[in-house]
């Protein structure tokens, strides 16, 4: 007999409701104040959230997707004009790319991690690329380290894309420290998410501070004077501010939670067969477990199996970027095998931290049950 709706994939609601006193109270300081944008709201979030990731600046902009824009526009080299990136990240980069002015190049993915290395990158650059962004996919913060230093050997900016993965820590830094700039996506179903959109740009050098603060409000060098090409309109109003100021300091906790909840989907798993259903694991303070992802060479029977138990299932992300209509033309001119394979095969659990006990226990009972 189906189940169906026992477990949410998401459930919004109950973090608000969680957090509902303390939101209501921000709502009121922030209407007390009279601003409604770039006020002290938002200088504090700015100063509190590069002070969480120990970084050099952090600039709030109105959503993730602007902030890669930013970043690109801010950190392209002279002369250059290519950006390299993943092609099973949901096309926000080569959104990113293509409205800042620049082509995107696609370069295949690790096969265990679905995320970008030196090893997969290395052989895509020329002297046209000036960026290369990498997507911390799924809460994962690979060793970003190496691929600072081939970007640094070539001249090229390296833009780390946070939008799945603040809190993640590897050898002592944080996601966002490791590149020439980096961007956070504070979209609600985010761990550190808004009530509404919101993003940031975070960066290394007061330099580049300077030029995205002037990119994200109409290349304005003061009011009314626009001396920048290419600003727009992107900023983070004040209540956004206030209640993500509010829940920066969970970040760590519900990180946890959810690499808990994983854990206890992996252990689930264990004993099938890999080619029906291996939950990708989430260990160590590297992985911020942002989504709860599986792989699958039977995906579409395992997702109507889950179903019928009652367990919601998605797909982050079924189509890589170049055979997107909207991207086509932008397609490698070599097999990125990797990338392919995990569109085909991914499939995301229900995962937040707000999830019961109880209706983990249920989503692990659907998964042995597949055996």
């Amino acid at each position: 007999m189906s189940n169906v709706g026992s477990v949410p994939f998401n459930d919004l609601s109950r973090a608000m409701t969680r957090d509902r006193t303390v939101l209501l109270e921000a709502t009121a300081a922030v209407l007390d104040s009279g601003y409604a944008i770039h006020g002290a709201q938002h200088a504090a979030f700015e100063t509190e959230l590069a002070e969480y990731l120990g970084a050099g600046a952090a600039l709030g902009v109105a959503s993730g997707t602007d902030a890669l824009e930013l970043a690109i526009k801010a950190t392209m080299p002279a002369g250059r004009d290519t950006v390299v990136t993943a092609g099973n990240a949901g096309a926000y980069t080569s959104t990113a790319t293509v409205r800042a002015g620049f082509i995107p190049r696609y370069a295949d993915i690790d096969p265990e991690t679905l995320c970008l290395t030196v090893e997969t990158v290395r052989d895509r650059l020329d002297d046209r690329v000036g960026v290369v962004v990498v997507t911390h996919l799924y809460g994962y913060l690979g060793d970003v380290a190496k691929l600072r230093a081939l970007c640094d050997e070539r001249g090229i900016a390296l833009i780390e894309d946070c939008a799945q993965a603040i809190g993640a820590v590897r050898d002592g830094r944080h996601a966002g420290t490791f590149g020439h700039a980096s961007t956070i996506s504070f979209y609600p179903t985010k761990n550190l998410g808004a009530i509404g959109d919101g993003g940031a740009v975070i960066v290394e050098s007061a330099e580049t501070a300077e030029t995205v603060r002037k990119l994200r409000q109409y290349g304005w060098e003061s009011k009314y004077r626009a001396t920048l090409p290419g600003g727009t309109n992107s900023r983070l109003d004040e209540l956004q501010a206030a209640f993500l100021r509010i829940r920066l300091g969970f970040i760590d906790d519900l990180n946890a939670r959810r690499r808990q909840i994983i854990g206890r989907y992996s252990a689930a798993a264990a004993g099938l067969d890999p080619e029906l259903l291996t939950v990708l694991p989430a260990l160590g303070t590297e992985h911020v477990a942002h989504l709860a992802v599986a792989r699958s060479r039977h995906r579409d029977y395992v997702r109507t199996a889950l179903k019928e138990a009652g367990i919601p299932t998605d797909v982050y992300f079924p189509t890589p970027d170049w055979m997107q209509p909207a991207f086509a033309g932008f397609a490698p001119e070599i097999e990125l095998p990797a990338t392919i394979g995990a569109c085909a095969e991914v499939l995301s659990l229900p995962l937040f931290p707000e999830l019961t006990d109880a209706e983990v226990d249920l989503v692990c009972s659907a998964i042995g049950a597949l055996a």
